[in-house]
């Protein structure tokens, strides 16, 4: 336990900047966050916790884990805001012992592997910035994770567990993560019976199966034959072969990916290591995190719908593999190993710094005035501690590395959000839906909706999707209703007329009077 807690301490600080920090500086962001949340909220009023709504409509887009998980929460806290967004941070926490572990189990004499794979995770930008962000794919990766332990140490009923909660936590995929190390495994390990190791991993499979199936199939029963189409089959291939957002094409990843590790893939000492990889390529670590690593990229890189955080589950492989080889090879102490890292983030600092002056000859946003002077100050001196001088512990300088990341991947997010404003923060605008909802006030909303108002708002009722080919008729029946609609740069007259407006990212959304709009309706048909 001792060593546990002595282990802990060493990077606790960080992770607990970034769970804390994220929690008291700003609410839930649209699209996402809102949307899981109000998902969640719905089945907390509802009662329903076999099929996920989103605004009356039965939700098919995820597996329930994460909404149960949440539910949970709220079941022993009450109703809050904080709590949804711990869930992640908590997963968080767990992967970075569970990957220390996999490091404990590929070399167990190499005690420095374990103690820098943390470190490493913490260097990545994309690692920091999902640790505070209320989404699936913490919860994904802590049960590949939990696969891939099982698959080393061959427990093959703990791996059909893993599967099954992964799949409840976000489909199939975690068959996409797993699979490719499971059966390759005669290529990294030794003294296989082959038959009863494909035998097993069938029967994980099966394990895996029966646990999701224990939620699809009522669920598919209660949701009815669209909805069990879609849990069943709209998760699957329909994703995977065509999907139909975030469509990026094949290389999407190749040029994204090494800037979402920042600044670790910018780190000198990164390509030391990998340009030493061949020369490893006997230890049967190296070789289990190179097959756990490429086929999952090269698989992900042909599916047509592509986001960078669907690779956090395959980022541990990447630092496992690094913490290997810099363990191996001498990394000299030279200033210039951080140099492009930190020149990278003093030149954000100075782009933080000019952009509110520049506000009068661009078409930036309003909000970019708001950026204060010393937030581009301390990204000038984070900058600078990289560029310095240098410990002689090489521990200590991956140390400063995290550290720095872990302080750049809060401060520049939360920087543009509290600048912002409104324009990231739905809680205003949502309570006024809810008092047009308690003054039982007909209300509509002009475009598709995804859920952001819902949870923030608390609201309990259902709100009318309206479109352009539908609106006019509809307000014919209802012409003491409110719309909640979004104004482009060219609406600001008609933007005078709202009950209510803020902004909305580059737009703005207010809620108008439908009688306004439905007198431009009689005009259009006379």
């Amino acid at each position: 336990m001792q060593r546990i807690i002595r282990f802990f301490g060493e990077w606790a600080g960080l992770w607990l900047l970034l769970i804390l920090i994220p929690i008291v500086s700003r609410t839930l962001i649209q699209i996402d966050e809102t949307r899981y949340v109000s998902v969640a909220w719905e089945m907390w009023v509802q009662g329903n916790w076999l099929v996920p709504y989103l605004n009356g409509e039965a939700y098919h887009h995820k597996p329930p884990l994460l909404f149960w998980l949440i539910n949970l929460g709220w079941g022993v806290f009450g109703v809050n805001e904080w709590w949804p967004r711990l869930i992640p941070g908590l997963f968080s926490l767990g992967n970075l012992f569970l990957a220390a572990h996999i490091a404990r189990i590929l070399w167990p004499r190499q005690p420095r592997i374990v103690r820098w794979v943390p470190f490493i995770l913490l260097s990545s930008m994309l690692w920091c910035v999902f640790t505070g962000i209320t989404m699936f794919d913490m919860l994904l990766t802590f049960f590949n994770l939990l696969g891939i332990i099982a698959i080393l140490q061959k427990r093959w009923g703990l791996l059909g567990i893993a599967i099954g909660l992964g799949v409840l936590t976000k489909g199939p995929v975690i068959l996409l993560n797993l699979l490719p190390v499971a059966l390759l495994m005669p290529w990294w390990s030794n003294n296989i019976n082959l038959t009863r190791h494909y035998l097993s991993l069938v029967a994980s499979i099966i394990i895996g199966a029966l646990i999701a199936l224990t939620w699809a199939i009522p669920a598919g029963l209660l949701g009815g034959e669209e909805y069990r189409q879609a849990i069943f089959f709209g998760q699957t291939a329909n994703r995977l072969v065509n999907s139909f957002a975030h469509q990026q094409p094949i290389w999407w990843y190749l040029v994204w990916f090494p800037l979402a590790l920042f600044p670790l893939s910018f780190w000198l000492p990164t390509w030391r290591g990998l340009s030493q990889l061949p020369k490893y390529w006997h230890d049967t670590g190296v070789r289990f995190c190179i097959i756990w690593f490429v086929p999952v990229f090269v698989s992900f890189s042909l599916i047509s719908g592509k986001q960078l955080h669907y690779l956090l589950p395959v980022l541990p492989a990447l630092a496992l593999l690094l913490a290997y080889l810099l363990e191996k090879i001498s990394v000299p102490k030279q200033r210039w190993n951080a140099v492009l890292p930190g020149i990278t983030i003093i030149f954000l600092g100075f782009v933080f710094l000019i952009v509110p002056f520049l506000l009068s000859i661009t078409r930036l946003p309003q909000w970019v005035a708001n950026i204060p002077l010393p937030v581009s100050i301390a990204l000038i001196v984070l900058g600078g501690i990289l560029v310095g001088r240098q410990s002689d512990k090489f521990n200590k300088r991956l140390i400063v590395l995290s550290t720095v990341t872990v302080l750049v991947s809060l401060i520049v997010p939360l920087t543009i959000l509290q600048a912002g404003g409104q324009a990231y923060d739905l809680r205003k605008i949502s309570k006024q839906i809810n008092e047009f909802q308690q003054n039982d006030t007909t209300l509509a909303h002009f475009g598709d909706y995804h859920g952001q108002y819902h949870f923030l708002g608390r609201l309990k009722n259902n709100l009318k999707i309206v479109d352009e080919y539908d609106i006019c008729p509809w307000l014919t029946e209802n012409p003491d209703s409110k719309l909640i609609v979004y104004f482009a740069r060219g609406y600001k007259d008609l933007m005078q007329h709202a009950d209510y407006v803020q902004a909305y990212r580059s737009k703005h959304v207010g809620i108008i009077d439908g009688q306004l709009i439905h007198s431009v309706c009689v005009k259009m048909m006379l």
